[in-house]
């Protein structure tokens, strides 16, 4: 039924309830108005207006919820939508917003595949510049003060030409670390757990964090860009962890359980409490989005926050 014959039929029964009573019930109007009239003809009126109130308080209710969901929908938590029922006017609004609801999730899909396929290419660009360029040249810089620190016979400019060269020794170091974490080459030589392992390793090396990793053996295959997709995942948690969380210990496990494979980092910090999600947590959610995968965050057991990655394996060469 279209929403204003609906109305009109809310409104037309209380009109008639109120008619039927003005022809049966023992009414009268004297004129002029005796007081106990007017009581009752404005207590008539009030149950009048109640009664139309809560009549279109049922029959907009379903406006209500759509309402409600509109305030409150995020694309990047797909699946939300309104039950239809019926084929009136107010269903076939649900039914629209239902499917401008998927037309926008496949469309954010699509944009951010592509937003992040570039941003990777971009990664990948800027660590091959930073190893081959910049790495290159503070190699040729650091040989040429360890020449240099030979051929002089000054003690004082010796040690002067070693702290140089140590001082650039370490920003290499800096700039390979950066260019790994850029593009991480050992996921593409060695795999997912070998990438996970040694991410582990140097953020824990970096920040003095005490990082557990449980990776359970015979994990199924995954396609490779749903390991990139773990691993940024991973890389963008354990960064959080080490920024703000303010832990002692983080543990980090992979495991397959029901066609499903979970990544799970877990901290003793401070939790999410009422923070808002930023841009990081955002950017992981919308990587789940590209594999299928479901991004969970909440309270871990040990008091801090805990990521859950689930990611469906169907179909991801298992």
């Amino acid at each position: 039924m279209p929403l204003f014959w609906r109305i009109f039929a809310l409104n037309a029964v209380v009109l008639a309830a109120a008619t039927a009573l003005l022809l049966w019930a023992p009414v009268t109007v004297s004129v002029p108005v005796v007081f106990t009239e007017a009581l009752v003809l404005l207590g008539g009126l009030a149950v009048m207006l109640v009664a139309n109130a809560l009549l279109l308080q049922v029959g907009l209710a379903p406006l209500d919820r759509l309402t409600r969901r509109m305030a409150t929908v995020d694309l990047l938590r797909p699946g939300q939508r309104l039950p239809v029922a019926g084929q009136g006017g107010v269903s076939q609004l649900i039914r629209a917003f239902n499917d401008m609801l998927a037309r926008l999730e496949t469309e954010r899909a699509a944009s951010s595949s592509r937003a992040l396929s570039a941003q990777e290419a971009e990664r990948r660009r800027i660590a091959q510049e930073l190893h081959d360029e910049v790495g290159q040249s503070l190699t040729a810089v650091l040989l040429e003060l360890k020449r240099a620190a030979e051929r002089v016979d000054d003690a004082e400019v010796r040690a002067d030409l070693r702290h140089a060269q140590e001082t650039t020794r370490e920003s290499l170091d800096e700039v390979r670390r950066l260019a790994h974490r850029l593009r991480p080459g050992v996921l593409e030589d060695l795999g997912l757990v070998s990438a996970l392992t040694a991410l582990a390793t140097e953020l824990s090396t970096h920040t003095g964090l005490s990082i557990r990793h449980r990776f359970q053996p015979g994990l199924p295959a995954l396609d490779e860009q749903t390991e990139l997709v773990v691993y940024r995942v991973a890389q963008e948690g354990l960064t959080n962890v080490a920024r703000h969380a303010d832990a002692t210990q983080v543990e980090i496990s992979l495991r397959h359980s029901e066609g499903v494979v979970a990544l799970r980092i877990r901290d003793d910090g401070r939790g999410l409490g009422l923070a808002h999600e930023g841009a990081g947590i955002r950017g992981m959610r919308e990587r789940a989005l590209l594999v299928g995968a479901t991004l969970d965050l909440g309270a871990a057991p040990t008091g801090g926050a805990e990521v859950n990655l689930l990611v469906p394996v169907n179909g991801n060469g298992d």
